[in-house]
């Protein structure tokens, strides 16, 4: 899922973060225009996922699902080559399968390490997504939903698995979790908006239920849209807007004493 042009995601991880962390400061300055500055932060406009519950493989279908093919990619030329290596991959095409890792292997191990916040088990993690994708590319089906979101369905339940199986504790480092940001305070609001760090984030993040923490983690450090992000966690895009806002909303009760005033 290549970040599209002029969106938060294209702008790069602090970039990222600041959307984040100015939706959590409106909240703690309890900003009336909130619900709609979630509406429109992060939001990179692509509509090619559908709605629904997304499995690992999809449904049946068979060639007749071609029709149903399609890549959130900026460009027509993007679109069409991701959909043909696809199409190729599904053949068994091994060489096809490994343009479409090079293509998505950044975008899922971003995924997994804010999952996560472990940069070994992400990689871990990521390889057995792309494992579990090449053993089940046979009965991938289109259902009008980019070959990413099937990707990150598969990463999201792993690390579900993962985390229910109680095999791991989590630890935060400070050269997994990056810098704190290089900011100047000018005033009031921009000493809080220092104060919420990545790290800080990223703490807290960890705290909320998973699914709202997947909802965030994908809209806002991702830069997925709202009908990608739907697809992923097989909800409405009615209901992913509800769970953003109650995640920034909990994200802010989360902050420290001293950032909450």
């Amino acid at each position: 899922m290549k970040p599209v042009p002029g969106t938060v995601a294209s702008r790069g991880p602090g970039a990222q973060f600041d959307v984040l962390r100015s939706l959590v400061l409106a909240v703690i300055r309890d900003d009336p225009a909130l619900n709609g500055r979630l509406l429109m932060a992060g939001e990179a406009g692509a509509t090619g996922l559908a709605a629904g519950g997304p499995g690992d493989h999809g449904g049946a279908g068979g060639d007749s699902d071609h029709g149903l093919a399609t890549s959130n990619e900026e460009s027509e030329a993007d679109r069409d080559r991701l959909i043909a290596l696809v199409e190729l991959a599904r053949g068994g095409d091994a060489e096809a399968f490994g343009m479409l890792f090079d293509h998505y292997h950044g975008s899922v191990y971003r995924f997994l390490f804010h999952r996560t916040r472990s940069q070994i088990l992400a990689e871990d993690l990521t390889s057995e997504t792309f494992f579990r994708a090449l053993r089940g590319m046979g009965s991938f089906r289109w259902q009008g939903k980019d070959f990413g979101a099937w990707l990150m369905t598969i990463a999201r339940n792993l690390a579900t698995d993962h985390f229910k199986a109680g095999r791991t504790r989590l630890e935060l480092t400070t050269e997994d979790m990056g810098l704190h940001d290089d900011r100047t305070s000018e005033g009031p609001e921009d000493a809080v908006l220092a104060s919420i760090t990545n790290e800080v984030l990223l703490e807290a993040l960890s705290e909320l239920p998973a699914e709202q923490r997947d909802c965030l983690v994908m809209r806002f450090l991702q830069g997925m849209s709202i009908a990608e992000t739907a697809g992923v966690l097989g909800r409405t895009e009615g209901a992913v807007k509800q769970l953003q806002l109650r995640g920034v909303r909990n994200l802010a009760k989360l902050m420290p004493d001293g950032i909450r005033g």
